[in-house]
């Protein structure tokens, strides 16, 4: 009885299966890339009109998407395709993000800087989430905000969503209002760079521990020269680099809850994406990834991201991000407010005058 029953599921999974599948997923995943690609057209536009966007494309694609969900509820056909675009597409560039980090470029900051970046990200985490609950939000979305505010804004939001299990319209609010703030911080920093009379070094530092996206620090840190730029984009990539023990640790704690004394499984400790990361980096580190196959790849995580954040958006119920408002504004803003004062501590305290 179970060998029939047993090879009849089996005749059940073959090539048609998969065909029907990869169909049910075409519409909304082609959908989500069309959006994609208005936004970014829009961000070249941008680039070419002032010298570079002061919207990201990303921003403009999540935006867009759930614009168009104001007017149109996507129905059954397109619905798949645009929840894998939003989950499965951006854990695949989260992962591949990590082939672009090298190991060398972080030792080169030197220990007492290393230890305060990672300082000032723990402590904005658990600073933010505390202000989160203060006012009043959800654990997870005050997560999420915390989350985006103390590692790299979108990219940490998204990559925190799946390991805490978030709704898509809390990411949609945090990562909205991530948005809006990270534009206002590229503008502050250089203004506040000069008011303080701090030389590139420093600028760079406060961009890079500041800023949100990897390509808004080279925006706030240009002024100051190349110097600010490059110690900005190291800073940065030294918060990026703490996604993945922030979710591991994030997994293990969300598996204890769960699971109560049973031992957490390790998909739960660590994302399948954040593990496949941190092994590119080390592969990245020791050499073993050719430079040549690093613009391509690049190309191909900023294609996927900007597909998931349209998807994003698309799946947005842009009343329940109105319903979240004014909370999670305030929330988003003082978190953005705790970041910068930590970074200026950590200037004047580590930085020789």
């Amino acid at each position: 009885m179970t060998t029939a029953h047993h090879s009849s599921t089996h005749a059940h999974h073959g090539p048609t299966d998969l065909f029907q599948g990869l169909a049910r997923l075409l519409p909304g995943v082609l959908l989500s890339a069309g959006v994609g690609a208005v936004a970014y057209g829009l961000q070249i536009i941008e680039t070419n009109l002032f010298g570079h966007p002061w919207v990201e494309g990303l921003v403009i694609a999540i935006l867009m998407g759930a614009g168009l969900r104001l007017f149109w509820t996507p129905s059954s056909v397109w619905a798949p395709g645009v929840q894998f675009s939003a989950k499965t597409l951006l854990e695949v560039a989260v992962a591949l993000l990590g082939a672009t980090v090298s190991g060398a470029a972080v030792m080169a900051l030197g220990p007492v800087l290393l230890l305060a970046i990672v300082g000032v990200v723990v402590l904005a985490i658990v600073g933010g989430y505390a202000l989160g609950r203060a006012f009043g939000l959800p654990p997870a979305m005050a997560l999420l905000v915390a989350c985006g505010n103390a590692i790299c804004g979108n990219s940490a939001i998204a990559a925190v969503a799946p390991v805490i299990e978030a709704e898509g319209e809390d990411v949609a609010a945090a990562i909205g209002f991530t948005a809006v703030l990270g534009i206002a911080v590229v503008l502050l920093v250089p203004v506040v760079g000069a008011l303080a009379g701090f030389d590139a070094t420093k600028v760079g530092v406060l961009a890079g521990l500041t800023v949100y996206a990897v390509p808004q620090v080279l925006a706030a840190a240009a002024p100051a020269g190349l110097l600010a730029v490059q110690t900005g984009a190291i800073v940065k990539l030294v918060r990026v680099l703490m996604l993945g023990p922030v979710c591991l640790v994030l997994g293990l704690m969300r598996s204890g809850k769960v699971e109560g004394a049973k031992r957490p499984k390790l998909h739960h400790m660590a994302p399948w994406f954040i593990i496949v990361f941190l092994i590119l980096m080390g592969l990245r580190s020791t050499g073993l990834i050719p430079e040549v196959v690093l613009p391509p790849l690049q190309a191909g995580v900023t294609a996927m991201t900007l597909i998931a954040m349209a998807a994003l958006g698309l799946m947005v119920d842009p009343r329940a991000v109105v319903r979240a408002g004014p909370r999670v504004a305030a929330v988003a803003a003082l978190s953005a407010l705790l970041i910068g004062a930590l970074a200026l501590a950590t200037i004047v305290l580590i930085l020789p005058a």
